[in-house]
This record gives C-alpha cells, structure tokens and sequence, in this order.
C-alpha cells in the first residue's frame, strides 16, 4: 500500500512545479518506475483518480506509467542482464557478485499542461 503514499508524494511535487510555473491545470502525469520497484501500477491509478477528484489542479488528470525493465550486472565478468530473467545469477558466470544497477526507481517522467484555456474544452 506504499502507492498512497506515493501518489500523495507526485501530487505535491506537481503541485509545487506547477505553482512554481504558473500553470492552473494539468493535461496529465506521466510517471516511470522500477520493473522490481513493488509499485502495483492498478494501485497507482485507483489512488490517482481517488486524488485528483480532491485536487483542483489535478481534476480529470490522466496518469500514464511506464515501466523502467530491472538490470543487473555481474561484478566478475562485469556484464549487464535482465534482473527478472536471472534474479541474482549472472546468466554467463553462474556467479553471485551480482548488484541491480536499474529498475528499482521511481520518478515523475513528464507533466503535460493545457496550453490555453480553449485546450480543455
């Protein structure tokens, strides 16, 4: 359920940039994230749309996700693989001196806004 509290955490930073940029409403939030990151993308949206209904900014603003594909490497033959693939087995050593270098983050890719009034309608 840590999904609130991230959809709590965007709304207030695009609220903040929005603010920060004079932009009264927002077109839609495109967020990217960790293919290993935990985040249920069905949780995001419900809170998102729970959100935004209580957010003037944010009212009937679309959420997009992407996910970001999870990547180790091998710290023995120092080659990149897919995490989900090998977990923390180098696929050509067999070794374990594995570490994620890509996949577990979250951040706000894009924020899209109405060029005018005449936008929304």
């Amino acid at each position: 359920m840590h999904e609130l509290g991230l959809v709590n955490y965007v709304v207030k930073e695009v609220d903040k940039i929005a603010k920060e940029n004079g932009v009264d409403k927002i077109k839609s939030v495109t967020l990217e994230f960790g293919e290993v990151s935990g985040i249920v993308s069905s949780y995001l949206y419900n809170y998102w749309d729970w959100y935004t209904k209580k957010h003037k900014l944010l009212e009937g603003t679309e959420l997009k996700c992407e996910e970001i594909p999870a990547v180790s490497t091998c710290g023995d033959c120092n080659i990149p693989y897919d995490t989900v693939a090998y977990g923390k087995t180098c696929p050509k050593c067999g070794g374990g001196n594995t570490w994620l270098i890509r996949g577990n983050e979250m951040r706000i890719k894009s924020i899209e806004v109405f060029e005018d009034e005449t936008a929304e309608s």
